[in-house]
């Protein structure tokens, strides 16, 4: 499970940019297309955060929908995996815009 250092990487970002003060909320973005699952990350967040500053914090979870935009006909479209065509023109050739996201967006502090 990648989600277990993964977490343990977002406590200590957490922690760093803490500054020394008690977090009580972090708010995470994960898009749809990232390969993380966001209840194993809420899962092991406590196991993460036991024993440290973070410890009791309210974990958000904000999902970032799959987005892309077709090469051939400049059509913006939800995705459902990398590999779906585009709705318009039915062409395979897009850039991913969103859901591959992985941040930290925000703490709150005492």
């Amino acid at each position: 499970m990648h989600e277990l250092s993964l977490t343990q990487s977002i406590v200590d970002i957490c922690l760093q940019h803490g500054e020394g003060k008690r977090v009580t909320v972090v708010v995470l973005e994960i898009g749809d297309l990232s390969g993380v699952v966001p209840d194993a990350v809420e899962f092991c967040f406590d196991a993460c955060s036991r024993g440290t500053l973070l410890e009791g914090a309210r974990l958000v979870i904000e999902r970032i929908p799959a987005r892309g935009v077709c090469h051939d006909c400049r059509a913006e479209f939800s995705l459902g995996t990398y590999f779906d065509p585009c709705p318009s023109c039915g062409g395979f050739s897009h850039a991913v815009i969103s859901g591959e996201e992985l941040r930290v967006k925000e703490l709150e502090v005492e």
